[in-house]
Order: C-alpha cells, then sequence, then structure tokens
C-alpha cells in the first residue's frame, strides 16, 4: 500500500476475498448461454469471447511468473541481484484484480457502445489505427502522466505502492491502487473507443492490443533480459519504440529515469533516459548461469503440489502446503498434463536461489512425483535421475548436495552410499540429513520427559533418535512388536534396558513415522505432543493434541530470497535435511554424510545454532 494512501487506492470487492471472480460471473454465464441456444445468425462470437479471452490473460501472466522465477533462480540474464520477500509476495498477491476490472468495463462497453456488437473477426485498418494511436497519444500521454505520479503529492498517495517493489517480478507491472487503475484504462482505452466509434474495430486488434499491453508488460518487470542484441544491430530504430526489461529495471532502481510506457523515445526527446541504460542492458545479456555453493534436491510430491511450488502459483507458494479442492477439481486436466510431462520427462530443473550471507544456495528438482518413489520397478530410473543431477553439481563446481524427502532411503540409495560407491573420485560432499534430523527430534522432547512412546516405519533418523534417547535415559516404548524387534536387533547393545514393548498408549510424547493410523492415533491421551521424525507429517485427527512440524530449523535474518514455503513448513522455515547441506558447506566440513554412518549430532548442532538457525517454537 502507499505511504499515504488516497481515495480509491483499495479495489471495490477486496472485501470479497477470494469470491471477488463471482463478480464477472453473471455476465460470462449469460454471454455463454446467449452463445449455445441462440441460431448462427444470432450469435456474437465477440460477446462470447471475452471470458475466455480473460483466462487467457491469466494464463499468460501465469506463464511469465513461472518463467521469470525459474531464469532468475538459475542467474544467467538476471538484471538485479537482490531477491523478494514474502512482503512483496503479498502485496502483489492480487494482480488478477485488473483482469477482473478489465473484465467488467468489456461487458459494460458491449452493451452500451454502438459498435461494441457483431465484430468482424478482422479489419486491416482497425490495426493500424491502433498502432498509430498507440504511438502517438496513448505513448505520449502515459509519459507525462507517469510524471506526475513521481511528483511527491501522488506519489506518496498512489505510485508509491507500485515502487515499493525494487526488484519486480512480471506481475509487479499490475500492482497498483485502483485510482490509478482507472487512469490507464482511460489511456489505453484511446485507441479502443476509437475503433468503435469509427466502425473500424474487430476482434484480432481488440484482444491483439490488450494481448500487446499485457505482454509488454510483463516483459518489462521479468528482471532478466531476453531482448536479443542482434535485433537491434538489424533494426536501430527498435531502440526507440521498444523498451527492454533492462530499461525499465533502472526505473525501479533509480526512480527519476526511464519513464515511457513502452516506447522509450519520449525519454530520449525529453532527457530522462538513464545512462547506464545501455551498460545495463549488454551486462545483463553476458551474465552467466550462477554456480551455487550447495544444491538441494528435492521432488514433487502429490499432483497438485505443482501449483505449490515457486514455479505455480505465487500465493499459494507462499503459504504452507495444503491440498486445495478446487485444484483438484477445476484444474485435474491441466494437472493430468502435467503429470503425463513429468512422466516422460527427466530433467531436473531449479526451482529457487538463495543466499546466506556469501554462500549461495539453489533448490532442484526431480521431476517425479512421490508415487513414483514408491514403486519398485522405478528405483533405477529416480537414481538414475538423481545420479545426473550429482553428477551435474560436481561439474558446476558445488561444494554441497543434500538429498530432501525421499530422495534418500535405504531401499532406494542407502541414504545416498550408492553414489558415493559409483563416483569414488567424487570431490564435491553428498549428505542425507539425518544428523541435524536427530539433533531437531532430541530438542523438540521437552525438558524433564522420562517416557516416550515410538510408532512408525523406521528409518536411519529413527534408529539414531531411539539410540540417544535411550543413552539419555529415557523410556522408548514401542506399540507395534515389529518395530521393537527391528531396534533391539539393531541397537541392542547400546540401548541400556531402555526399550520396552507395551500396547499401553498412556504416554503424552509420541515421535512418530511414516504408517500411523488414525485409529492408533484415536488412542492417544488428550493433550499428546506428536512429533514425526519422517520426511512427511501425518494427517491431523486430533484438534485436542498438538503435532509438531516435521525435524526443520528456523532459517537466520541474514537470509535473503526467501519467498516461498518448503513444503508444508511455515515461512522461512527449512527442512532439517536442506539445513544440513547448508551447515556442511559453511563449516567445510570435507566428509560426506550418508550411508548407515551418522554425523556428529552435538556438533552439527552446535553449528546451527552459530549460524544463526533457529529451533521452532513448541504449540501450545
Amino acid at each position: 500500500m502507499a505511504s499515504k494512501p488516497g481515495i480509491l487506492t483499495e479495489w471495490p470487492w477486496t472485501p470479497l476475498g477470494n469470491l471477488k471472480y463471482l463478480v464477472l460471473a453473471p455476465w460470462a454465464i449469460h454471454a455463454t448461454y446467449s452463445f449455445l441456444t441462440k441460431d448462427g445468425k444470432e450469435r456474437d462470437v465477440s460477446h462470447f469471447l471475452i471470458f475466455p479471452f480473460l483466462l487467457l490473460r491469466m494464463l499468460h501472466n501465469q506463464l511469465w511468473i513461472s518463467l521469470s522465477r525459474h531464469q532468475t533462480a538459475k542467474g544467467n540474464n538476471r538484471i538485479v541481484d537482490k531477491g523478494i520477500e514474502f512482503e512483496q509476495v503479498d502485496r502483489e498477491r492480487n494482480w488478477d484484480d485488473q483482469i477482473i476490472f478489465n473484465g467488467i468495463i468489456f461487458y459494460v462497453g458491449y452493451f452500451t457502445l454502438p459498435g461494441g456488437k457483431n465484430m468482424p473477426f478482422w479489419r486491416a485498418d482497425g490495426l493500424v489505427i491502433t498502432m498509430l494511436l498507440h504511438m502517438g497519444p496513448v505513448e505520449f500521454l502515459y509519459y507525462w502522466l507517469h510524471r506526475a505520479l513521481h511528483h511527491h503529492y501522488l506519489y506518496s498517495r498512489y505510485h508509491s505502492h507500485h515502487h515499493s517493489s525494487i526488484v519486480t517480478e512480471p506481475i509487479t507491472s499490475v500492482i497498483h491502487p485502483f485510482a490509478e487503475h482507472i487512469g490507464y484504462f482511460l489511456l489505453f482505452a484511446i485507441p479502443l473507443l476509437t475503433l468503435n466509434f469509427t466502425r473500424t474495430g474487430s476482434i484480432v486488434a481488440f484482444l491483439g492490443y490488450i494481448s500487446y499491453i499485457d505482454f509488454m508488460n510483463n516483459m518489462g518487470h521479468c528482471n532478466f533480459e531476453l531482448v536479443p542484441k542482434w535485433l537491434f544491430s538489424i533494426f536501430p530504430f527498435l531502440k526507440y519504440i521498444m523498451y527492454t526489461p533492462s530499461f525499465h529495471s533502472l526505473h525501479h532502481t533509480q526512480f527519476r529515469t526511464n519513464y515511457s510506457l513502452f516506447m522509450p523515445f519520449y525519454d530520449y526527446i525529453y532527457g530522462t533516459t538513464d545512462n547506464s541504460t545501455d551498460v545495463l542492458y549488454e551486462k545483463s545479456l553476458t551474465r552467466p548461469e550462477e554456480s551455487p555453493d550447495v544444491v538441494h534436491l528435492t521432488h514433487l510430491t502429490t499432483p497438485d503440489s505443482i501449483y505449490h511450488i515457486r514455479l505455480g502459483f505465487a500465493s499459494l507458494a507462499s503459504k504452507p502446503y495444503i491440498s486445495k479442492w478446487y485444484l483438484r477439481v477445476i484444474l485435474w486436466p491441466l494437472t493430468s498434463a502435467y503429470m503425463m510431462l513429468f512422466w516422460i520427462c527427466s530433467r531436473t530443473f531449479v526451482l529457487e536461489r538463495n543466499q546466506f550471507n556469501k554462500l549461495k544456495s539453489q533448490t532442484w528438482v526431480i521431476p517425479k512425483y512421490m508415487i513414483q518413489y514408491l514403486l519398485e520397478w522405478k528405483n533405477e530410473l529416480v537414481n538414475n535421475l538423481i545420479e545426473e543431477a550429482i553428477l551435474d553439481a560436481e561439474e558446476r563446481g558445488v561444494k554441497v548436495l543434500s538429498l530432501g524427502l525421499l530422495n534418500q532411503g535405504e531401499d532406494l540409495n542407502v541414504y545416498g552410499e550408492l553414489y558415493i560407491r559409483r563416483n569414488p573420485k567424487l570431490k564435491m560432499k553428498v549428505v542425507d540429513g539425518s544428523s541435524l534430523a536427530v539433533a531437531v527430534l532430541l530438542n523438540s522432547i521437552p525438558k524433564g520427559t522420562t517416557q516416550v512412546l515410538f510408532r512408525g516405519k523406521l528409518s536411519k533418523v529413527g534408529y539414531f533418535t531411539v539410540l540417544a534417547l535411550c543413552q539419555k535415559r529415557i523410556q522408548v516404548t514401542c506399540s507395534v512388536e515389529e518395530e521393537y524387534e527391528k531396534i533391539n536387533m539393531m541397537l541392542k547393545t547400546k540401548l541400556g534396558g531402555k526399550l520396552a514393548l507395551s500396547k499401553n498408549y498412556a504416554h503424552k510424547i509420541w515421535l512418530i513415522g511414516d504408517g500411523l493410523s488414525k485409529e492408533e492415533q484415536k488412542k492417544a491421551p488428550k493433550g499428546t505432543l506428536f512429533i514425526p521424525f519422517s520426511h512427511f507429517p501425518p494427517k491431523k485427527i486430533r484438534k485436542d493434541c498438538y503435532y509438531q512440524t516435521t525435524p526443520a530449523m528456523m532459517s537466520p535474518k541474514s537470509s535473503e530470497n526467501i519467498d516461498s514455503c518448503e513444503n508444508w513448513l511455515p515461512r522461512r522455515v527449512m527442512s532439517a535435511w536442506r539445513v544440513a547441506g547448508i551447515l556442511h558447506a559453511l563449516e567445510g566440513w570435507n566428509v560426506h554424510e550418508c550411508g548407515h554412518t551418522m554425523f556428529d549430532v552435538e556438533k552439527i548442532w552446535e553449528a546451527s545454532l552459530q549460524h544463526g538457525f533457529r529451533p521452532l517454537m513448541m504449540p501450545s
């Protein structure tokens, strides 16, 4: 919001929240019904196409968001190095308000303007008029309106809201107060109204002009340079009629230069072109892909998790993952298409980049879902993808690679040891992060605890957590005989008689892993604290009990460019497995942490605290 919000700052439908889309429902339903029920001569395609065009605009913007986030995470051609934070994501959450606003105007114009109905599909004269009016009045008036918006009175009440984003994303282009959007639409309406009153309009001219505005807006705010230098070499005049992302980026970093809309010639005419425009353009074009110090290798989880990752819907990615019914019901065709694509595709992609003081970190994603990891006949394929990612990271000079979620497992790769055996000359260190996961679990158990109940599928973290608890003289009770026997067989001589088998569920502290059933949860007494030791959280069915997150820590304040949540974890919280890789790099530990061996639990816990990572607050 602007520093001193003026009148008409809020959108009229803001109180409706996510129900704001219902504002368009009557018009969209009426247009669709008319098109389906009327005969061929009475059908008006221009009326029917308004709503699909609005949806297409949303898809167009979303594609730009995903492309920009992926490109800036990789680093090549990035313009501004500084990252974005949750505050910016929240501020830009309602980028689709302007599409709803335009939709209302389009429907009103259709019913009220004389040339709004039954437009032809194509008219060449209308396209020429549109181009000339945009290059002339629209660009000229926008330039001076924009300069006026930078006057302290209007800037503090309106335009400062847009300039709160120093580092831009494509959707930053439309983040303005409602009053500003009214002004912009009046400018863009000049060509559209002229076409209407001169009866030279066409569907192609109307939809094409709005699409041009969307494209240029998104491109100018994407924070990576994509306009090739050869284009300006062949057509030198383009420099004056087409801006570049780096050109407009300078407006957001310098504030008093590069005011033009899409065509910079008015900046050249009035002397407001930034002196570093050409230098920044060439510097951004030649910027290479970034080589991180640390890589965290993860994978997709559920089919709709694609919308919750950073390259998906920004508003969903900025919140802990919770499966949404409308994503499953409404977007199932798109979700199915993604599943087919990732079922075939075998290319690991960069999801995000982070900075920890001088340490550069990236998260890479194996394009496979959790279900594929659980299929034994897919093990070879998954292992090959992980090994390819490891070798790629080695080639790029990465120091440490941590294995997240199911990329590590006893049955799959012996907690990463498989890749060390296959590549004995590997300089990069592979980390499964189990030591920090155990440390987090031990420090999550309330002080004074004398006994805990252990239940869940056994893993490296589970075994060593039980061992550490028994060595601390805390009684560990297993409720399942098979789990008791496995632990006893593995650690019998080290448990000190502190492991027991019992069907008594009266314990108030439960260490739980995969496989905990709803029926078992119901047996827990009121006020029980469930502490997961697995990668995935249990389904919470008890409202009278407390659930700790999966092993994780709060990131230090010095960490930068954290604008999305890691799966189901809260904001700025990282899984212990991911943090472990960062700590190994920060400390320069020249050892692998994988296989059945365990790194020093106390040592890594102390290191995490020294570097600013903090344990999460206990649920209350």
